[in-house]
């Protein structure tokens, strides 16, 4: 029996990597225990926030770069704390500077600080913008399936619908529209905000998305080193059983082992 689907490499502008975790540097206690915990994570891209995190604009400072090495991992910088997309395009032009000409970023321009919910009228202004001016752009999105299509059609190279609001935990909140977008994609799409834990992880990817993009669901952990394994193996565990194709769910047991041949 052959299987339903075949496996695709995670690849995103042009580069292939082999874990589809992704995951971000904030709210850890240190640098220390944001080293280990990105090392068990076995992340291959790590989300930087420019406008929180010193990765050389600040001289003296202590640089985020000296732990997550730009040679060992792919550096996401993203926009995190832009309220607007002329905040958001500055902030990726000084990231791009910094970083050497690097055109990978993720974008997302949040509507207020209380939901950290986006603001998409804004995300697509900005997005536009940096795809003409040649960035490599993932976005952080609402889960509206017009929304993530048209920001596919204008040249995004990723769309990161989320799954809830960022920190909440409360995994994937509506897994109907997600399944939409999935569906539609011409572009990658990754679960962005919202993951709790391991088994909101794999969800997310027994419904077809590429990869994940998580933070405080680890950097909160009570283990975050612990927890970061966890989630490897839960994107593992997703991905495989995705590929495998779910048996259906039934109304009515049915026995595991056939009856026939069974001494009467």
């Amino acid at each position: 029996m052959s299987h339903v689907r075949s496996d695709k490499p995670f690849t995103l502008a042009g580069r292939t990597y082999q874990s589809r975790l992704l995951v971000g540097t904030g709210k850890y206690k240190d640098l220390d225990e944001t080293r280990a915990a990105i090392e068990a994570s076995g992340a291959e891209i790590v989300t930087v926030a420019v406008r929180r995190t010193n990765i050389g604009q600040n001289p003296g400072e202590p640089n985020l770069l000296e732990v997550i090495s730009p040679e060992r991992y792919t550096i996401l910088p993203n926009t995190a704390g832009c309220y607007n997309a002329e905040e958001a395009v500055r902030t990726c032009r000084l990231a791009r500077e910094l970083l050497d000409g690097h055109k990978l970023v993720k974008l997302e321009v949040l509507a207020d600080q209380k939901t950290l919910f986006p603001n998409v009228i804004e995300t697509l202004k900005a997005a536009e913008v940096l795809v003409k001016d040649g960035f490599d752009v993932m976005v952080y999105t609402s889960d509206d399936p017009i929304i993530a299509r048209q920001l596919a059609e204008m040249g995004c190279i990723a769309v990161m619908p989320l799954a809830g609001l960022i920190g909440t935990g409360l995994g994937i909140c509506n897994p109907y529209n997600l399944r939409i977008i999935l569906e539609e994609a011409t572009v990658p799409v990754l679960v962005d905000a919202g993951v709790g834990t391991a088994s909101d992880a794999t969800i997310a990817m027994e419904l077809g998305c590429e990869a994940v993009l998580m933070n405080s669901a680890i950097a909160h952990a009570q283990d975050p080193v612990l927890m970061a394994r966890a989630m490897k193996h839960a994107i593992e565990a997703g991905r495989l059983a995705y590929l495998a194709g779910r048996m259906p769910k039934k109304l009515y047991a049915s026995a595991s082992s056939p009856l026939d041949g069974l001494i009467q």
